[in-house]
This record gives C-alpha cells, structure tokens and sequence, in this order.
C-alpha cells in the first residue's frame, strides 16, 4: 500500500499541493514570524507557493497575516524574501514522516 502524502493549502492561491512543494512560514510565541525549511518549528504555520509573486500577493492581501494570526511588516517581508530565495531551487524540506514512522514488526 503506498504511503499518504501529506497534503496542505496554499494561503494565497488556495491550491493543495503536497508539503514538500509549499514553504513554511510560523509565527513564533513571541511574534517573530520566519520561513520554516524544516518544517518543525514550533508556533503557528501557514503555506504557500515556493515562488516569490505568490508569496507578495498574499501579503499584499493580509493573507498570511490571518493564516498565522500575527502582523507582517516590510522587514520582515524583505527578509523572508531574501531567506526564500537563497532556497535551492529543488529543497525539499525534510520527510517529517520518516522520524516517526517505524517499521511494523
């Protein structure tokens, strides 16, 4: 039986893709808001496309700020901006299911 792909939403364009071709974006507890390559961190995430339009105009329409429930400003945007694109284009993000999945005996 093959494996279930984890699927997620796309807070602008509202696509499902599977969570290795979308980015990350938390919200930490403190407010800080930063790309999650990983997929890990803790706080509030909220997806979106892997290309740099998709990522303006959901800011430009208050998207993600909803999707993560905080305020982004201009440096922060610059600086997720700047931290997407220094992302290989093939990245990936690790398989969050390999960790935890053990084999059955």
């Amino acid at each position: 039986m093959p494996r279930k792909i984890p699927q997620r939403m796309c807070v602008h364009c509202r696509t499902m893709r599977p969570k290795r071709e979308l980015i990350r974006l938390v919200a930490a507890k403190d407010g800080v808001i930063s790309l999650d390559p990983s997929g890990r961190k803790p706080g509030r995430g909220a997806y979106v496309c892997r290309n740099r339009d998709c990522l303006e105009q959901a800011i430009r329409a208050r998207k993600i700020d909803r999707g993560l429930k905080a305020r982004m400003d201009e440096t922060i945007l610059a600086a997720l901006i700047a931290q997407m694109e220094s992302l290989p284009a093939d990245f990936e993000g690790e398989d969050d299911t390999a960790a935890t999945n053990k084999p059955k005996s």
